[in-house]
């Protein structure tokens, strides 16, 4: 947060353990991660009375390399410096935070069959990053590692026809299934299935997620299904689902700009009192990915296709790991 009363440019900012530098972003790369609060453009300028996020996603080669502890060398410079009180440029190490030990829970993907496309998700700047909100006097983000779900049709479209039918979606109505055993805790439905492309219904916060279910897949973890198809959902609160269990549709329902479904993990069983955890497919396969972020979202408002796949792609067939933005997938039946 800019208390200054300047204008101040971020500079730098870095991830520190044990005297080695994890991360550090600089210049545009810095850009990329950082944002206003309130705002999605990438910026390193904080104004008057501003507050920004930065994101890093921290990597090591082994896990006995996890730090206990990161902290943070930020470096800022400032518009009008008044030396000494105020230097030009300031660099800083501060805000130790302490790693969580918790892992990621395993569960099986909540979809069937091939080229799903794993959109929005980790750990691009997407829209499920930036979705941080006060909520209840806290900035909480609950979609932070949550994924879109859409799929290709065999010739690499995601639609045939008219862009604003929902039948020119082959996977539209798509069944869903459970991703681990544990009761029902929240269902919603009747909500009204959105137009794609179009200017979504008048809608209240907490109805953004469309008809949806939450599910307790124990361990203080919650299983978030959304946009789902009107009355296609079978379940109520305190049912019990087993792994792979058929409970609802791929729909168009809630803050949607075309058939999909949003899934993620969180650690409450209300989406907007929640963040988001990490959790890991058992298996399924990598057949490839689409070139940019840029891509697929030009291929959510017009025929042009199939889509462009990253060259020299290896397929692959992890197991027990975080599906990645823009994975083009095979997820197994049953």
């Amino acid at each position: 947060m800019n208390a200054s009363g300047q204008e101040v440019q971020l500079t730098s900012v870095a991830a520190v353990a044990d005297g080695k530098t994890l991360l550090e972003h600089l210049g545009e790369g810095l850009a990329y991660w950082t944002r206003v609060l309130g705002t999605e453009n990438p910026t390193t300028t904080l104004p008057v009375g501003a507050a920004a996020i930065v994101t890093l996603v921290v990597t090591v080669d082994e896990p006995a390399d996890v730090p206990a502890t990161i902290e943070h060398t930020i470096g800022v410079s400032l518009a009008q410096p008044e030396p000494p009180v105020l230097p030009a440029t300031v660099s800083a190490t501060m805000a130790p935070t302490t790693v969580q030990t918790r892992k990621p829970v395993t569960i099986s993907p909540p979809l069937y069959g091939p080229n799903w496309v794993n959109s929005n998700g980790c750990c691009s700047m997407t829209p499920h990053r930036m979705a941080v909100g006060p909520i209840n006097g806290q900035l909480l983000n609950g979609e932070r590692f949550a994924n879109d779900y859409e799929q290709l049709t065999s010739d690499g479209r995601l639609f045939n026809g008219d862009v604003r039918m929902l039948e020119s979606y082959a996977y539209y109505g798509a069944d869903v299934h459970a991703v681990a055993d544990g009761p029902v805790v929240a269902v919603v439905d009747g909500r009204p299935q959105e137009i794609p492309g179009a200017p979504r219904s008048e809608q209240l916060l907490n109805q953004r997620g469309g008809n949806h279910i939450v599910q307790d897949i124990g361990g203080g973890n919650y299983a978030f299904y959304a946009h789902l198809k009107t009355g296609s959902i079978t379940v109520e609160p305190g049912d019990q689902l087993t792994t792979g269990q058929t409970f609802g549709q791929v729909g168009n329902s809630g803050h949607t700009i075309g058939p999909h479904l949003h899934f993620e993990v969180m650690n409450a069983p209300d989406q907007l009192r929640a963040n988001g955890l990490p959790f890991m497919f058992k298996s399924f396969r990598v057949d490839s990915r689409i070139v940019s972020q840029a891509t697929l979202e030009s291929l959510l408002f017009q025929t042009a296709g199939p889509a462009p796949l990253q060259p020299g792609f290896t397929a692959s067939d992890p197991r027990d790991v975080m599906p990645l933005h823009l994975d083009v997938m095979t997820f197994p039946t049953g």
